[in-house]
């Protein structure tokens, strides 16, 4: 099955087609490599030398200018202040602020209850609600007669 094909190179690459960018014409324009403007720039090869001479000397390329690190330093150092004082005032609160904030937790608390209980009474039947005003003007009368 695979004898009758060729077995030597040369019959295979005779077998394959030939690209036509091999072939050499002289009625053919040559492609130029194009120039970079930005590496032709004199800035940008007058970054680049400082940029080996720097490298060659051994100092990084990483480091900041020295108004940049203490501005940042700075800042910082701020930051940390601000968050222990705030942790501090966090910390210290006086007796009477922790009472007033225990009972403002209990009138949010009573205050959550009496919303239920609203709701509760709002869902519930008219006939559920006149019961409960009789209830409350029989009561209502009877304080009055004893008074």
């Amino acid at each position: 099955m695979y004898s009758d094909l060729p077995r030597d190179q040369h019959a295979i690459g005779s077998l394959m087609a030939q690209p036509d960018y091999m072939e050499e014409g002289d009625d053919l324009i040559k492609p130029k490599k194009l120039h970079n403007p930005v590496k032709a720039s004199k800035s940008h090869q007058e970054l680049h030398r400082e940029l080996l001479m720097n490298h060659k000397r051994g100092l990084g390329t990483e480091t900041k200018p020295e108004l940049q690190r203490v501005l940042e330093h700075r800042k910082r150092e701020q930051q940390i202040r601000q968050k222990k004082v705030e942790e501090e005032a966090r910390r210290l609160k006086s007796p009477f602020e922790q009472e007033l904030l225990k009972r403002q937790q209990r009138l949010e608390e009573l205050e959550k209850e009496q919303e239920a209980l609203k709701d509760g009474t709002e869902n519930a039947p008219e006939f559920i609600k006149v019961k409960e005003n009789l209830r409350r003007t029989s009561i209502l009368d009877a304080g009055e007669k004893e008074v």
